[in-house]
């Protein structure tokens, strides 16, 4: 046996050397989904449907015509823009009608953004949201923005429903309009 080995000093070297404790792992923070902040392609489908970019002339231009409802104002041209400057004899390009309706969701999907804040929100769930202000221009005062934004989504599409009146009217087409982005809003729900 070699008397120059030390197996002690041998036995020191081969002990694992030591860890700090071990900590319990930690959970990883799932940074919550982003909110949609533009209308998707299925939101623009809707709107349009619903909108409609009505009276089309000979020439292919669009005039402007008075609210279905009242037979006067608000006038609309185009995809349902309203506003100053539009009333009788206004007549727009196909190209300044969508250029106006892309102007305006831009406008109403920050209403809508704003409005629900950091509430959960799917990108159908904006887009429905997105279309209902863009026709009453109420996301900030509905009810069914506050059930949004307390997580009450199926109090939320049932309040779509409400909305179906212009000028103490019910409207056919509003009914039709409300169901569909009632349906949309509870497509990812």
């Amino acid at each position: 046996m070699d008397m120059d080995f030390d197996f002690f000093a041998a036995l020191r070297r081969m002990k694992a050397p030591e860890t700090e404790p071990q900590s319990a792992p930690q959970a990883k923070s799932t940074p919550p989904p982003a909110i949609p902040t533009r209308v998707s392609a299925a939101g623009l489908a809707l709107i349009k449907r619903f909108e409609g970019c009505a009276r089309a002339r000979a020439d292919g231009r669009f005039e402007a015509y008075p609210d279905p409802a009242t037979g006067g104002a608000p006038w609309t041209i185009g995809w349902g823009a309203t506003g100053r400057g539009i009333g009788p004899g206004t007549v727009w390009t196909q190209a300044e009608c969508d250029a106006r309706l892309e102007r305006d969701l831009e406008r109403f999907a920050r209403d809508v953004a704003r409005a629900i804040g950091q509430a959960p929100t799917s990108q159908a769930q904006f887009d429905a949201l997105v279309s209902f202000h863009y026709n009453t221009g109420a996301i900030a005062r509905a009810t069914l923005t506050r059930l949004h934004k307390a997580g009450d989504h199926a109090g939320a599409a049932a309040e779509f429903g409400k909305w179906v009146n212009a000028a103490g009217k019910r409207m056919a087409g509003l009914v039709r309009r409300r169901a569909a982005e009632a349906a949309l809003y509870l497509a990812a729900a």
